[in-house]
């Protein structure tokens, strides 16, 4: 066999093994789109303060980490009451997961403001953006290319809507978050 053909042989099969060590690894990782409930990319860690329905504190990597919960926006807390229902209920929700989660990152992994944008689960794996909006304390808000659970929180925010839960129920809320801070912009 000539030399050429041995060295295209090579570059193929060195190809083909770059291919399957990235698949590999991205099932490993948890980053592929299809990732199974419970995967997530961290051990479980403490979560120091809940600022709100949708952001957190972390202790991560021996720094404190703001981390925004992907794919929901939870009222602003000016909006009263759901500003503050919605943050006891974040702070119920994790103090049931004994103040531990762990997170799953997406795409893109930091936000304009330098937050780690995450998927948060409890001790036991359930996924907590998915509770806060299927309990009636947030709403979709999607911004690709973070849509790993965009099937998920549409359909936790349907059912939401559907059984008039929540800021969806009968005093709730008027105007979702993102429409108010257009109308009550926050200076920095």
């Amino acid at each position: 066999m000539p030399k050429r053909y041995i060295k295209y042989i090579i570059i193929m099969l060195l190809s083909l093994g770059s291919l399957l060590y990235g698949l590999i690894d991205r099932s490993v990782n948890g980053t592929k789109k299809e990732a199974s409930p419970g995967r997530s990319q961290s051990s479980l860690i403490r979560v120091d303060r809940v600022f709100d329905g949708d952001t957190v504190t972390v202790m991560t990597g021996g720094r404190s980490e703001k981390v925004r919960l992907i794919g929901i926006d939870a009222p602003e807390m000016a909006q009263k009451p759901w500003g503050r229902k919605s943050k006891q209920h974040l702070e119920d929700i994790i103090a049931a997961s004994e103040g531990k989660v762990s997170i799953e990152r997406d795409v893109v992994e930091r936000d304009k403001y330098g937050r780690l944008l995450g998927y948060i689960r409890t001790s036991d794996s359930r996924l907590i953006n998915e509770m806060m909006v299927r309990d009636g304390y947030a709403v979709l808000y999607t911004f690709p290319p973070n849509v790993k659970y965009v099937d998920v929180l549409t359909s936790a925010q349907r059912e939401a809507r559907d059984k008039k839960i929540g800021i969806w129920g009968r005093n709730g809320l008027r105007q979702e978050p993102s429409e108010y801070r257009k109308t009550h912009p926050r200076h920095y």
